[in-house]
């Protein structure tokens, strides 16, 4: 062995108390072998894609990370290794993660939600009483939901009145049988409280059932939020329903036309967009986002072949649905029914739109007409081929529609100006905004310089805006400089060599070293090979190094008993672990930002790799490890002998400890020299 051959004493305790690793023995609904097989089967570039858009680079893919906001793509992918990591906001894991992260699920849940989508049955043991009441309230509002729906699609297809009126209804709005099951249309009887008594009867909580928005609790009396109205359900990105849209058939005034569901845990309206689980891989592979008002112009648009398209259903567009769009495109066409104050009304939403960096085009259907019956008179090709020649760029089309209510008045054109600029002035991105100043100057007939002009007085008065006018001015000498504090180091924080020591065994476990040892004949030294990690699982252990970092703890004795078991566990076991912490340590140490660039090897330039010398790898992070915990045990033992008097037998002890653990420190910093030495 490389390291020095020396033990403490009895009168040295050992460096910790050795802690077994924790093998949590969660109980889960879903047998361990189908947990494996879903994660074995999940692929992390095909779950990730379903909800952004990905594109290649290197062995790599790169997109937009959707936990946080960000215009420049930081979010990677690696679907060699199974994993993604976002190096803007520093979230990362594996498929299963993700979907935890994005969904907000349970791990049972995504592990569901994974198995749905790629077909693998998953037999549920019965959950306990105890696991019973663990059902959060977002579980039991999604199954509450999903119960409805089958509910009012049932109620739609097999009762006369659910036949006579809601799907007649359908039926003479043109549409398909196939689109009715796709859309999981429904029907909502007009009885009382149907629903909710249908629901109580099969085990559904009230509380649930009023949280949820589906019954109305009024004087100790429950009835049906929906009654006599077909339905609409509204779904997250992963298809399951948050929620519901009614709409009444009947010509009664006192009566609201459309009734939705109240937000709940589950349904966020501002955060929701009808049709977005059916539409979103459609958007990726037009990479262009049609945005409706309502339920029925997704369904006919649908219907004639359109599925790239949502609806807000009938709320002012909001920031988050936009950044929902931006997920899997950052191209977005408004189709409008062509009532002008409607599309004045929606200025500020496009404008939204801009300040998110994206691109917006118009597309104005003609008097009368709107996406829905468009889309039910014309063919599918007349439709798409309208909207493809009809679009138009959104700063000249607003530009267009405004300069027409001028009139010519030179007041009302330079209030035009003015609120053109204003828009153009959101935009983002640096070299659109002049390409956007030199179209409407066209437009407008007026110097492009002038509009020029006028964005960068706009744009000067926004900069000195974001500077605080509270901040008094300071004179000039009279600025009192904090004199800079002084950088104590913590010689008891270990956490930098901990880290390279897990860094290694993650990112070389498995791998072969060849260790040299001087042998009876200094010209033939003894060369014996063995397994990096028995190497350095072996020499921690026998100098009984323990981490501060209890992950790394984890990670390390997982290696160790691997090494007793002869069975050690690779990166994918740590990557794909169902402990977040380890999953999440695992995949942050062995996700690179960089990569070294092929172009060195092409100029015929080698940059030496660690691999290409593991052992000195591995020695460097073995005993620099050691030397750290030698020097805070060095530190922590001379702190106690100032608190003792120098002639009690303790104080001897200390000194005597404190020989030797300097000396142990002078032999690894030695060998430690040697080793980078060379």
């Amino acid at each position: 062995m490389f390291l020095p051959d020396f033990r403490f004493p009895s009168a040295v305790p050992p460096l910790f108390v050795h802690l077994k690793f924790i093998n949590f023995n969660v109980k889960y609904l879903i047998p361990r072998d189908t947990i494996q097989s879903i994660v074995d089967t999940a692929r992390i570039e095909e779950v990730v894609g379903d909800f952004i858009q990905l594109k290649k680079r290197g062995v790599n893919l790169l997109g937009l990370c959707p936990f946080h906001n960000e215009k420049t793509p930081s979010f990677t992918v690696s679907p060699a290794k199974g994993i993604f990591k976002c190096f803007g906001c520093g979230k990362a894991g594996n498929a299963v993660n993700f979907v935890m992260e994005h969904e907000k699920y349970s791990y049972p849940e995504a592990l569901r939600y994974l198995a749905n989508k790629y077909g693998i049955e998953v037999e549920e043991q019965e959950p306990s009483p105890e696991e019973k009441q663990l059902d959060t309230e977002r579980e039991s509002l999604f199954s509450l939901n999903a119960f409805a729906q089958k509910f009012y699609t049932q109620t739609l297809h097999e009762t006369e009145e659910g036949k006579a009126i809601g799907l007649s209804y359908f039926i003479e709005r043109g549409f398909r049988e196939d689109i009715i099951q796709k859309f999981q249309l429904g029907f909502s009887l007009q009885a009382w409280d149907a629903f909710t008594q249908h629901a109580l009867k099969n085990g559904y909580a009230e509380k649930y059932l009023v949280d949820s928005g589906l019954t109305i609790s009024k004087e100790g009396k429950l009835y049906d939020r929906f009654r006599e109205r077909v339905m609409f359900p509204i779904h997250n990105l992963t298809g399951k329903v948050i929620g519901f849209g009614g709409r009444i058939l009947t010509s009664d005034k006192t009566k609201p036309k459309y009734v939705n569901s109240p937000e709940s845990e589950v349904y966020n309206k501002s955060k929701s967009l009808y049709g977005i689980w059916l539409a979103r891989n459609a958007i990726v592979a037009k990479d262009n986002c049609f945005l409706v008002e309502g339920y029925t112009d997704v369904i006919s648009l649908h219907q004639a072949g359109i599925e790239n398209v949502v609806a807000s259903s009938g709320t002012s567009l909001t920031t988050e649905q936009i950044r929902l769009i931006s997920k899997f495109t950052r191209n977005i066409t408004i189709l409008y029914d062509g009532d002008p104050a409607g599309i004045k009304a929606s200025f500020r939403g496009i404008d939204m739109i801009l300040e998110q960096g994206m691109n917006v085009k118009i597309v104005l259907f003609p008097d009368g007409e709107d996406p829905d019956s468009y889309a039910r008179k014309h063919r599918s090709a007349d439709v798409e081929a309208f909207i493809a020649t009809a679009s138009s760029d959104f700063i000249a089309f607003k530009t267009r529609l405004l300069l027409n209510e001028t009139n010519n008045d030179p007041i009302k054109k330079a209030g035009l100006i003015h609120e053109i600029i204003e828009t153009i002035s959101i935009i983002p991105d640096p070299i659109i905004r002049p390409l956007y100043v030199r179209e409407c100057s066209e437009i407008m007939g007026i110097a492009e310089q002038t509009l020029m002009n006028e964005l960068n007085r706009l744009l000067r008065k926004k900069s000195q805006k974001g500077f605080s006018p509270d901040v008094p001015e300071e004179t000039a000498g009279t600025q009192e400089v904090a004199p800079p504090q002084e950088q104590v180091l913590d010689i008891s924080d270990c956490s930098a060599q901990e880290l390279d020591v897990i860094r290694v065994l993650l990112h070389y476990s498995g791998k072969i070293i060849t260790l040299i040892k001087e042998g009876d004949d200094p010209d033939e030294p003894i060369k014996t090979e063995v397994g990096l990690t028995e190497f350095v699982c072996n020499d921690l252990r026998a100098n009984q190094i323990q981490f501060d970092n209890p992950v790394f703890q984890k990670i390390f004795d997982a290696y160790a008993e691997g090494v007793d078991n002869k069975s050690i566990p690779d990166d994918r076991f740590f990557l794909m672990h169902p402990e977040l912490d380890v999953a999440n340590s695992a995949i942050n140490i062995i996700t690179a930002r960089y990569e070294l660039s092929p172009g060195w090897e092409e100029i015929k330039i080698h940059v030496p790799s660690e691999e290409e010398n593991l052992e000195d790898t591995a020695t460097r992070a073995i005993l620099s490890l050691v030397h750290r915990k030698l020097s805070a045990m060095i530190y922590n033992n001379q702190k106690d002998m100032k608190e003792l008097p120098h002639e009690s037998e303790d104080w001897a002890d200390h000194l005597s400890r404190d020989i030797y653990l300097k000396q142990a420190r002078n032999e690894i910093s030695r060998r430690l020299g040697r080793t980078l030495n060379g």
